[in-house]
Formats: C-alpha cells, structure tokens, sequence
C-alpha cells in the first residue's frame, strides 16, 4: 500500500503557523480513505451498499509540528481486526521526521446493526487479513 501524501493547507494552520492539532484527525480520515481505495473497496461503495463505518476510539500522539505546505506522508497499517471491529495505525512524517503517531478504531454498520465484515463483505475481509 503506497502512503497517502496531505499538503497542508494555510487554514489548517493556528496563529503560532503550525497545523492545529484538530487537522490530524481528518488527515487520518483522508489517509484511511485512500487505503481502502488502493484495496479496490472504498468507504463509497460501502455505503451505497448501505454499510457505515463510525469511529469508536481514536489517539494522536503529536511528536513535531508540521507547517503550511509541508507534505505529510501519512502510512496507515492495519493493527487488529475482529469480526465486527478494525483498529489502524497512522505514522504522518514530513521527509523524515515523524511529526504524529496515531490510531483509530471502526466497527461496521447496517441499518444501526453491527455487520459481520467475513459474512457481509468476504472478499474485502479476505484482503485485509492478508496485509
């Protein structure tokens, strides 16, 4: 999986010209979006399926400030997956100093229910055990 590249933007930025913090959660979002594009089923054609996928925890570890028009190179990993859950890794570097180390975890859901990702989706669950 290549990594996903954000170049900040000038209003991401605070009045000290660093990002604020609150950007590196959609930059997570941005990033695991491209991830499941690159697996060939984006978040879009789940939920034209009817299936969403809500955040249920999430952590950023800030390590270094990033700027107006860095490029954050930011590398999503699987770390666990059960049944009904999914957790990611998030490493976010400008060249090559870490400047966020983050995770977040998913569940699946259709019509309010939790959705058995092997059941619902075998193939997709099939390819991110693999990885």
């Amino acid at each position: 999986m290549q990594p996903y590249e954000h170049i900040v933007k000038y209003y991401e930025c605070d009045r000290m010209g660093i990002v604020h913090h609150s950007n590196y959660v959609r930059f997570m979002e941005e990033a695991r979006v491209d991830w499941m594009d690159q697996l060939g089923y984006g978040f879009d054609k789940m939920e034209a399926e009817g299936v969403v996928s809500p955040v249920t925890a999430i952590s950023c570890n800030y390590k270094s400030p990033s700027t107006f028009k860095d490029v954050i190179s930011i590398d999503v990993k699987v770390a666990g997956m059960t049944a009904v859950r999914i957790s990611f890794d998030y490493t976010m570097k400008v060249k090559d100093k870490v400047v966020c180390l983050a995770s977040s975890t998913h569940c699946f859901l259709e019509n309010g229910r939790l959705v058995m990702m092997e059941e619902r989706f075998p193939e997709l669950y099939k390819k991110i055990k693999e990885l």
